[in-house]
């Protein structure tokens, strides 16, 4: 449980942050001002100076909203339309998604958003049978199948898995382009996928990069090492291509792959 990753994106606030909280640590959200400084600064006139706190615990997160008037929204991106309302002055809301977008009102044509990767959630290995808890096996890497973050994986580690030659990583907007017809990426985008590749090599892989690595090159580094990772242990294989959609082209064959 190494705590959860926030992600502002360009246009809710003055500027795009990303921000890591581990256990205990805790990130304002609002207006902000020079009295009340906020680490993700929301540029609207509806939005309280201070308008919440997200606070990181051992295994999930909390929400704190400390508007007097407004209610704020926490979706599920990646489930069936779920979500819950923190209303006003509700302090220590638990948060139960593993990625989720905190919505608030604005004036705005489009409500104010961020997101947050939650804690890394915990699955049971699939073949254990029986027995007690303290006696079952808990899985090394616990990634949902489900989630957009095991798309972006599955596509980072196509080419190996269809054998193409020669195989390299694919970039963040060869990603994009990739998903882009799945119903759950519509509105994907490059910087949403980094954010999806900082969580898996931060948080669900726990990848280490080499030392020394120049900064031009630590992404693709980071690329290649959560796509070594998944492939070597098999977090991802062939029967996971079914998750992708089809793809445009033909393969080098000439037969549709």
């Amino acid at each position: 449980m190494s705590g959860i990753l926030v992600h502002l994106p360009e246009g809710n606030g003055d500027e795009a942050v990303t921000l890591r909280l581990g256990p205990g640590e805790r990130a304002r959200f609002g207006r902000g001002s020079a009295g009340t400084p906020v680490e993700l600064r929301l540029g609207d006139e509806s939005v309280s100076r201070l308008a919440g706190e997200i606070h990181a615990t051992d295994d999930h997160w909390q929400l704190s909203n400390l508007s007097n008037t407004h209610a704020y929204l926490v979706e599920n991106p990646e489930g069936a339309g779920e979500y819950l309302r923190v209303p006003p002055r509700r302090i220590g809301a638990p948060i139960p998604f593993e990625f989720a977008r905190v919505v608030l009102p604005s004036r705005r044509e489009t409500p104010l958003s961020f997101q947050v990767f939650a804690p890394d959630h915990v699955y049971l290995d699939p073949h254990a049978r029986g027995g007690s808890w303290e006696s079952r096996t808990m899985t090394a890497y616990s990634l949902d199948e489900t989630a957009t973050y095991f798309l972006v994986l599955v596509a980072l580690c196509e080419p190996w898995l269809r054998d193409l030659s020669p195989a390299a990583v694919p970039t963040t907007p060869q990603v994009v382009a990739r998903l882009r017809s799945h119903p759950a990426c519509a509105r994907l985008t490059a910087r949403a996928v980094s954010s999806h590749l900082d969580y898996l090599a931060d948080e669900k892989l726990r990848v280490e990069l080499p030392d020394g690595a120049g900064r031009p090159d630590r992404r693709s580094g980071k690329r290649e090492a959560v796509v070594g990772l998944a492939l070597k242990f098999g977090i991802v294989r062939e029967e996971h291509l079914a998750l992708l959609p089809r793809p445009e082209t033909p393969g080098p064959d000439g037969r549709e792959r």
